[in-house]
């Protein structure tokens, strides 16, 4: 099966949550735009082997109270960063990629994702030789109790309180911790 078609599913939907989507800050809402025009190309944009760039999702993990965070230190730039990566082929959503991804890194069963992004990112990045990711990224609520295990994709991972993140951080990371409690206390109050 050609690999525009292995990602039709996963561009409709992209394409579908960021029309739609009402971004959470203006540097969000151009890389949403930015974003929107990288999927012009078509589902190859959601493949890693698309050259000018392509849309990928990541998680910021919360604890049930919203009183920690996980992040894991990256095992290539060594910085403290969300969970996330590449869409896969048999990935439908990008909110369900980037529970994958959340899951596959933390070691973390009984992850729940809400549906609506809570930033849009794009930077530069080394694989295929120099890209660009188009980062979508959801807030993921992690069970009571949870304990997380390394994957072999970081150094560690660690819980960290919201005003408190670790250094190194990735840039980005940290303008994620206002929409992901806000979707939080959204999710609360339902």
């Amino acid at each position: 099966m050609p690999e525009t078609e292995t990602y039709a599913d996963l561009h409709a939907d992209a394409t579908a949550v960021l029309s739609r989507w009402t971004a959470t800050s203006p540097a969000a809402a151009a890389n949403r735009d930015r974003t929107l025009a990288l999927l012009a190309a078509g589902p190859v944009a959601m493949s890693r082997a698309h050259r000018p760039g392509h849309v990928t999702a990541s998680a910021l993990v919360l604890d049930p109270a919203g009183a920690r965070v996980l992040l894991c230190l990256h095992g290539k730039f060594r910085k403290w960063v969300q969970l996330g990566g590449h869409c896969e082929p048999g990935d439908r959503t990008l909110a369900a990629a980037a529970l994958r991804e959340a899951t596959e890194e933390s070691g973390i069963a009984g992850l729940m994702v809400d549906p609506e992004p809570i930033d849009v990112d794009i930077h530069p990045v080394a694989c295929q030789g120099g890209s660009l990711h188009y980062d979508v990224r959801f807030a993921v609520l992690a069970p009571a109790g949870a304990t997380e295990r390394v994957s072999a994709e970081s150094e560690a991972l660690g819980w960290f309180p919201p005003d408190r993140l670790p250094e190194p951080l990735a840039d980005g990371t940290v303008q994620l911790v206002a929409p992901a409690l806000a979707t939080l206390a959204r999710r609360a109050a339902r």
